[in-house]
């Protein structure tokens, strides 16, 4: 844990000198400490370019990518407990589906527009909630949720909202709003602000926090139903609960950033090799192995093509999809359990 952190401040440090301006470790440093020590508003003119680069552009980046890295990461390994499935990632029961649908409308439809400048964003969350709310419901239907029925739930409210999507984009006939869409899907930072991070941060930090401490039911799912049933416990309702906690972080991850995948997948299945399936210790490493992770593609993001940026959901595809099929060659990972 002690690595992981100091790694993240090295990743930290490394992602803000980098850029289309570059800037020394005295620079980021001389300008970390003058704001602490003036006293002044971060928006406060006046203070430099060097403060504006790293208070303005990078920092808020960089700390909203942990806070996404973090949060995928640990809904990945939640939604692996909660489906025993360890193919399952934080959008496997079809809540980005339900995003994907909320910003479509937003963007196509205009659905939301008094929301705010944001409105994109918080159609997204709304339909990502919305989905995962969608999915408890069907999976209760018929006798109580299990893993089974939340995955085909989700597979079935996936394909409708991908028709419904597709639908609106069929119509619409709108070429600046498919190209909205598109750009959307493929994730990025560079919309972060501080305010927007005031509210993000501590809803994803708490969240995990909370999942932190249900590592022991998270290790009963593990095992199955009545495997835990015969311990004298029903994990029925934490099953719900945890679906619903995570919903939260990935919609708010969706509001924040759009469309970023294999993260919540690939991450879960590199820490299980390296530190076991025990959630006490999977939890907080996965957390801090995400965030370190994105912190260090969003600043390969902005130095692989000369003055562009690269979306990050097109560098993490193409990093994570080799990843996950070497892990699943190599054939060492154990999901725990039976």
């Amino acid at each position: 844990m002690l690595l992981l952190a100091v790694l993240l401040v090295l990743a930290f440090l490394w992602a803000l000198s980098i850029g289309t301006v570059k800037l020394s470790f005295v620079q980021i440093y001389e300008g970390i400490v003058n704001q602490f020590t003036s006293g002044m508003a971060i928006e406060t003119a006046g203070q430099g370019p060097v403060h504006d680069i790293i208070w303005l552009l990078r920092l808020p980046r960089l700390v909203l990518a942990a806070l996404v890295g973090m949060g995928l990461s640990v809904c990945g390994v939640i939604m692996q407990a909660v489906v025993k499935n360890p193919l399952a990632d934080p959008y496997i029961l079809g809540i980005s589906s339900g995003a994907s649908l909320g910003a479509t409308a937003a963007i196509l439809l205009g659905i939301g527009v008094a929301l705010g400048e944001n409105f994109v964003g918080i159609a997204a969350f709304i339909g990502a909630f919305a989905m995962s709310l969608g999915v408890l419901f069907i999976s209760n239907l018929g006798g109580r949720s299990n893993s089974i029925k939340l995955l085909l739930g989700g597979m079935a409210l996936s394909a409708v909202c991908g028709a419904f999507s597709s639908f609106i984009v069929y119509f619409a006939n709108n070429k600046e709003g498919m190209q909205s869409i598109a750009y959307w899907m493929m994730g990025s930072f560079a919309g972060a602000k501080w305010e927007n991070l005031m509210i993000i941060g501590p809803i994803v930090i708490l969240a995990v926090l909370f999942l932190w401490t249900q590592s022991r039911m998270l290790n009963l799912m593990l095992l199955g139903d009545e495997s835990a049933l015969t311990l004298g416990t029903d994990l029925h309702i934490y099953r719900q609960i945890y679906l619903l906690v995570s919903s939260l972080i990935v919609g708010f991850v969706v509001y924040s950033a759009g469309m970023i995948g294999f993260v919540g997948l690939v991450v879960p299945h590199v820490i299980r090799m390296l530190v076991g399936t025990d959630h006490k210790r999977l939890i907080p490493v996965a957390a801090l192995t995400g965030a370190i992770f994105l912190v260090v593609a969003d600043g390969l993001c902005r130095i692989i093509i000369p003055r562009t940026e690269l979306p990050i959901g097109i560098l993490i595809s193409i990093i994570g999809a080799p990843c996950f099929v070497y892990l699943m060659i190599k054939r060492t990972y154990g999901f725990g359990g039976n």
